[in-house]
């Protein structure tokens, strides 16, 4: 007898749920309101009020299926979170008819010109316009082959360590800290650069768009890394000097904004320089980034360091081990792998934090959007342009945190 009430419960909630969802949904799309026979305010809120009233009769429905306990254990497990629930989708559908609307349905992409877009909705013939713009920046059209090359042979070195034997496995390390960061730096520098090898020169400033969002990325993260993991040995050391120096360099990089370490890389910096001494701009910007997410990278790594029990020190000790091997083939892989999501958080931050290199004179994909949308002939299209932007860093960034997870379940040992 209970089960057949908890069954019950079971089908009349789900079908008060599924008639308010209906009734949104005909509403938003439609313009068709099932309850309109009722008095205005009753029938805006008679949705929400039978979705919480189907969402109770579920959670009292003991009938042991799993679905239905993991959805009473996730967002049913009060009438407020049932209420949160429904007022979320019901949003979401509330959302997508004009979404739709102006990103689809009524949006121009033919033309190549201002005049192609005549409807309502969105112009994408904006971003097909300025698109290359929005890929290289400045950069020549005709030597756009020099940045997909140097693109190419980066990501070919960078996928070595796949390929590799067994034997040469143990180099890895060497490769990719020292060895991989010097060659990308040169195949990027002189084949986008120029100015030997009988190529063109072009000059850093004409870099930009999403491929020097790519540039700035790529060697920061791979500079911050190591060095915030010296900085966190440096810390936890038992040398005072040392310790203090790395405490300094951390809480000094930490209480002071990216934008003013960027504004000081650019325009004070050069200043201390002799005068016949010349540094590109893009390199002290990429100095400068580094050196400010090292201090974050640190504190993360140096967590993990403090969440190892002090048995792997002494274990390490037994084998006779000093300090540095003790720490590169016994505590950093484990403490590194107990900190991938806060790693992964960190590149995460810095990738987004690149934009800020448009105030001194660098633009990346947001700066070129900056300055596309002040041209006179594409005044009003700057919603297209940061929305093709955040799609980009969407997927950037989600690409990332996908393979920090992947990382993370290949190495926890936990089971």
């Amino acid at each position: 007898m209970m089960t057949q009430i908890n069954t019950r419960n079971l089908y009349l909630g789900s079908l008060l749920i599924l008639i308010s969802l209906i009734d949104v949904f005909l509403n938003s799309f439609f313009r068709l309101n099932l309850t309109s026979f009722f008095p205005g305010s009753i029938s805006f809120f008679l949705p929400l009020i039978l979705g919480s009233i189907g969402f109770y009769l579920i959670r009292t429905d003991y009938t042991g299926l799993r679905q239905l306990d993991s959805l009473n254990k996730n967002v049913n497990t009060s009438n407020f979170n049932a209420i949160l629930t429904l007022l979320i989708i019901f949003l979401l559908i509330k959302a997508i008819p004009p979404s739709m609307s102006w990103m689809i349905l009524d949006a121009n992409i033919s033309g190549d010109s201002r005049d192609a877009c005549t409807g309502t909705g969105a112009c994408w013939t904006y971003i097909k316009v300025w698109f290359k713009r929005f890929m290289y920046g400045m950069y020549p059209n005709e030597l756009h082959w020099r940045v997909n090359i140097a693109f190419i042979l980066v990501i070919a070195l960078g996928m070595i360590g796949i390929f590799t034997t067994e034997k040469l496995k143990k180099y890895l390390a060497l490769y990719y800290v020292i060895i991989y960061p010097i060659i990308a730096f040169l195949i990027i520098y002189y084949l986008i650069s120029g100015g030997s090898f009988g190529l063109e020169w072009v000059e850093t400033g004409a870099w930009g768009g999403l491929s020097l969002t790519f540039i700035v990325s790529f060697f920061c993260l791979i500079f911050c890394f190591p060095l915030g993991m010296i900085l966190a040995l440096g810390r936890r050391s038992t040398l005072p000097t040392i310790r203090y120096i790395s405490i300094g360099y951390i809480e000094f990089w930490r209480g002071v904004p990216l934008i003013t370490v960027l504004f000081m890389s650019s325009v004070m910096f050069p200043m201390f320089l002799p005068e016949d001494f010349f540094m590109d701009k893009l390199v002290r910007v990429i100095i400068a980034i580094t050196l400010f997410e090292a201090a974050y990278c640190a504190e993360v790594i140096r967590g993990g360091l403090q969440a190892l029990p002090r048995g792997q020190y002494d274990a390490a000790k037994s084998l006779g081990m000093d300090y540095w091997k003790m720490h590169i083939f016994v505590i950093l892989p484990q403490a590194l792998k107990l900190v991938i999501p806060g790693i992964a958080n960190t590149f995460l931050a810095l990738v987004k934090d690149t934009p800020l290199i448009f105030v001194v004179g660098l633009a990346e994909i947001a700066g070129m959007l900056a300055l596309a949308k002040t041209n006179p002939e594409w005044l009003g299209f700057a919603m297209e342009g940061y929305i093709f932007a955040s799609i980009i860093f969407w997927i950037i960034c989600y690409a990332m945190s996908k393979y920090s997870y992947n990382l993370e379940e290949k190495y926890k040992t936990e089971r």
